[in-house]
């Protein structure tokens, strides 16, 4: 079923985003995570999902 993006609320995009962790796709889960934060008015709450779900371009250690 398609739904309207306008739809959606945060909570639906937070549980996009442990989706995409558990299915290993850290990226799409960070950009899920930020359209969520985007979307709460709450500032503390916002920070702690950009906390929870970091930038993987940022946090990644590159290996030889």
């Amino acid at each position: 079923m398609t739904r309207d993006p306008a739809d959606l609320t945060a909570a639906d995009y937070l549980d996009s985003a442990r989706e995409m962790t558990a299915a290993n796709r850290p990226y799409l889960a960070h950009l899920l995570a930020e359209e969520a934060a985007q979307r709460t008015t709450d500032p503390a709450t916002a920070a702690g999902i950009r906390v929870t779900f970091p930038d993987p371009a940022l946090t990644r250690e590159e290996t030889d």
